[in-house]
C-alpha cells in the first residue's frame, strides 16, 4: 500500500541536532542563548537589513510591526484581499481599517494598478505580501509610497531567499517581516523575525517583543507588550537551517521545473508562473488553478487526491469575503473577481522540501488520473 505524501515535510539533516545538543548541553535554552543574537544578525544580513528581531511566530511579526510603526484607530492601511488572515488581523487589532485590493491572475500578487484608488487622507501604510513564489511588482508600490509618504509593511513571509530585482525580499519596508513555520524554506518549527534599518524602530520592536519591561525598572509599565521571545532552541535551528537556504532555494527551484514538466500537457490547469521581468519563481509553494472549463471546483480536486493519500492545501481565503469581519461591518460591497475565483479554484500539491522526485511522479500521475 502506497504512503501518504504530505503537503510538507521540512529538510533537518544539517547542523540542527548539533546546534540544539549545544543548547542542552550548556543549558541556554530559553531566549537568553547565543545562537538567538547569531540568527537575528547572520539573517538581517542576508536580507540586506542593519536589525533582526526574532519572535515567536510571523503573525505576531506583523503585529508588533504594525504597533511599533504607530498605525492605530482611525488610520487605514491597504493590503491584498489575497492572503491569510494574520496580515489583516494585525492591522484591525490596532485599531486600523484594513483596505483591500485585489490581485493578479497569473502571478497572485497585489494588482499594484489597483492600488492608488484606494489611497485616502487616512491611508498611513501599504501592506505589501509576496504570494506563493514570486515577490510584488515593487518599483510602483514604492513610487506610491514616496509620492504619499506612506509607510511599507513588507510581509515577506513566504520569500526566504527570493529577490526583486536582485535585491533580497524583506529589504523593501519600513519594516519587513518573516515566517520561520515548518512549511517555509527556513524553519525553527514556530517563530519569525522582523528585519529594518531604523535603529529606533529595532528598538521599539525589542521592548513590544519583551513585555516593554524598562531598563531600570524592570517591572514598572508604561505601556503593553508581549511576550514573543523567540527561544535559543528554535534559533539554533534557524541558524543551521539558514546555512543552507541558497541551496534550499536551488533545490525548490528543481522542484518547480520538474512539477511543471510532469503537468504541462494535463488539461484545465494552470501552472505557477515561472518568472517575471524582475523574479524567477521560488516555488515556496506549488500552487495549481483549475480553468473555468473544469466543471468542478478546488474542494472536489483535493478530495479526490485526498482518496489517494496526497496532501493538499486550499489557497487563500479572501479577506473582504472573511466571515469575522463581516461581522464587524468591515468591507460591505466589496468585490475582488481574481481572488474570489482563485480562492475557489486554488488550492497546491505537496513542495516540502524533503519531497523526492517519486514523490512528485506520483503526485502527477495521480492528479492527471483524478482530472480526467
Amino acid at each position: 500500500m502506497s504512503q501518504p505524501i504530505p503537503v510538507n515535510e521540512p529538510l533537518l539533516d544539517g547542523n540542527e541536532k548539533k546546534y540544539l545538543s549545544e543548547c542542552i548541553d550548556t543549558g541556554w535554552i530559553s531566549s537568553e542563548g547565543p545562537f538567538v543574537k547569531q540568527f537575528e544578525e547572520q539573517f538581517a544580513a542576508y536580507v540586506g537589513r542593519k536589525y533582526g528581531i526574532a519572535v515567536v511566530n510571523g503573525s505576531m511579526a506583523l503585529d508588533a510591526a504594525i504597533v511599533a510603526l504607530g498605525i492605530g484607530k482611525g488610520d487605514e492601511v491597504i493590503l491584498p484581499t489575497f492572503t491569510i488572515i494574520s496580515c489583516a488581523a494585525a492591522i484591525t487589532r490596532s485599531g486600523a481599517i484594513p483596505v483591500v485590493v485585489d490581485c493578479e491572475p497569473d502571478t497572485w500578487n497585489t494588482d499594484v494598478n489597483l492600488i492608488e484608488a484606494k489611497i485616502t487622507p487616512r491611508t498611513k501604510a501599504i501592506m505589501v505580501v509576496h504570494i506563493y513564489g514570486l515577490p510584488v511588482d515593487m518599483e510602483p508600490v514604492l513610487a506610491l509610497a514616496a509620492k504619499y509618504d506612506l509607510q511599507i509593511v513588507e510581509d515577506a513571509a513566504e520569500m526566504h531567499g527570493q529577490t526583486y530585482n536582485e535585491r533580497p525580499c524583506g529589504s523593501f519596508g519600513a519594516i519587513s517581516t518573516f515566517s520561520f513555520y515548518p512549511n517555509k524554506h527556513i524553519t525553527t518549527g514556530e517563530g519569525g523575525m522582523l528585519v529594518t534599518d531604523d535603529p529606533q524602530l529595532a528598538e521599539r520592536c525589542r521592548s513590544l517583543r519583551n513585555l516593554c519591561f524598562q531598563a531600570q525598572k524592570r517591572f514598572v509599565h508604561e505601556e503593553l507588550g508581549w511576550n514573543l521571545r523567540m527561544s535559543n532552541m528554535q534559533a539554533a535551528l534557524g541558524v543551521a537551517q539558514l546555512e543552507r537556504l541558497d541551496e534550499f532555494v536551488a533545490r525548490k527551484r528543481r522542484m518547480g521545473k520538474y512539477y511543471t514538466e510532469l503537468l504541462a500537457d494535463i488539461p484545465g490547469l494552470q501552472l505557477p508562473v515561472a518568472h517575471t521581468d524582475y523574479a524567477n519563481n521560488i516555488y515556496w509553494v506549488y500552487g495549481l488553478v483549475l480553468q473555468d472549463q473544469v466543471p468542478f471546483d478546488a474542494a472536489e480536486i483535493m478530495r479526490r487526491l485526498s482518496q489517494h493519500k496526497i496532501g493538499t492545501r486550499p489557497f487563500f481565503w479572501p479577506m473582504h469575503e472573511q466571515p469575522v469581519w463581516q461581522k464587524m461591518g468591515l468591507f460591505v460591497g466589496e468585490s475582488c473577481p481574481v481572488a474570489e475565483r482563485i480562492a475557489r479554484r486554488g488550492f497546491y500539491i505537496p513542495s516540502g522540501l524533503a519531497l523526492t522526485d517519486e514523490q512528485m511522479e506520483r503526485v502527477a500521475s495521480t492528479l492527471r488520473q483524478v482530472m480526467e
